[in-house]
């Protein structure tokens, strides 16, 4: 019977659905993660009479009968919307307000992206993730800086002792994606291009749609707590029909099996 095959594939589709709908639970209070959705797709379909056929009467047939086998999920769609910002007053914090990406160096050597602006210092002064991976390109802060600041155009510069003017020490190389969504997740707030992604776009903050850098606050988690939850009820109560579709198919068959006893 196709129905308890057609309905299994509900039910394992809606169990993924429930994973993403955990993970983007688990990031709400993450500082720049971007929640997923999960896209799906029907199956094949059994063609019992095509549409189009003539019929008996010389008629075409108008619709034709075909019967689905279910469903599957085919994508996680990256949801790229911008999250709350949060105003921390640490100089070190830097919201991204458009489309750019941080670049951080990896233990690898290979370079990463990330929206994530919860930079730290390291012990040689260096601007780095909370992973200790760099900025790139390398921006390191003066051992006897008196204040720090970040422009909007990604200009850093440092108040040092004896100097009444801000002397810039680097700038804040921004990249962004013509297809962010295609980007692969690597954990820690990170991402790396991929063929759909597109090779990344280099630039400057405030230009070309990269977006301007905002000091001293945070961009927060995109996660919609009252959504998701919305979706997980939608997801059970889903899961649920599902299973009662293969339970009421297993209940015709053995209605049909009880025949040969009549």
């Amino acid at each position: 019977m196709r129905a308890l095959w057609t309905a299994a594939t509900g039910m394992q589709s809606q169990q993924l659905t429930l994973d993403i709908i955990a993970n983007n639970l688990a990031n709400v209070q993450t500082a720049g993660f971007k929640r997923s959705r999960l896209d799906f797709q029907d199956l094949v379909y059994e063609t019992l009479q095509a549409p189009g056929n003539a019929s008996a009467q010389g008629r075409e047939v108008p619709s034709g009968l075909q019967v689905g086998h279910g469903a599957r999920a085919v994508s996680t769609y990256r949801l790229f919307i911008k999250g709350d910002l949060q105003h921390t007053g640490n100089p070190l914090d830097v919201a991204v307000e458009g489309d750019g990406f941080f670049q951080v160096l990896q233990a690898s050597g290979e370079i990463a992206y990330t929206q994530a602006g919860s930079l730290k210092k390291d012990s040689q002064g260096k601007l780095v993730t909370s992973e200790g991976f760099p900025l790139q390109p390398e921006i390191t802060i003066p051992q006897d800086a008196i204040s720090l600041t970040i422009g909007v155009d990604g200009t850093v510069s440092v108040g040092q002792p004896g100097t009444l003017t801000a002397q810039q020490i680097g700038t804040i190389e921004m990249a962004r994606f013509v297809n962010p969504a295609g980007l692969e997740s690597l954990g820690r707030n990170l991402f790396r291009p991929t063929q759909a992604s597109g090779d990344p776009i280099l630039g400057t903050a405030g230009r070309e749609g990269f977006g301007t850098l905002l000091q001293g606050f945070v961009e927060m988690s995109n996660v919609n707590v009252v959504e998701e939850m919305v979706n997980l009820i939608v997801g059970q109560r889903a899961y649920e029909i599902n299973s009662r579709a293969i339970r009421t198919a297993d209940e015709m068959m053995q209605t049909a099996n009880n025949l040969v006893r009549f």
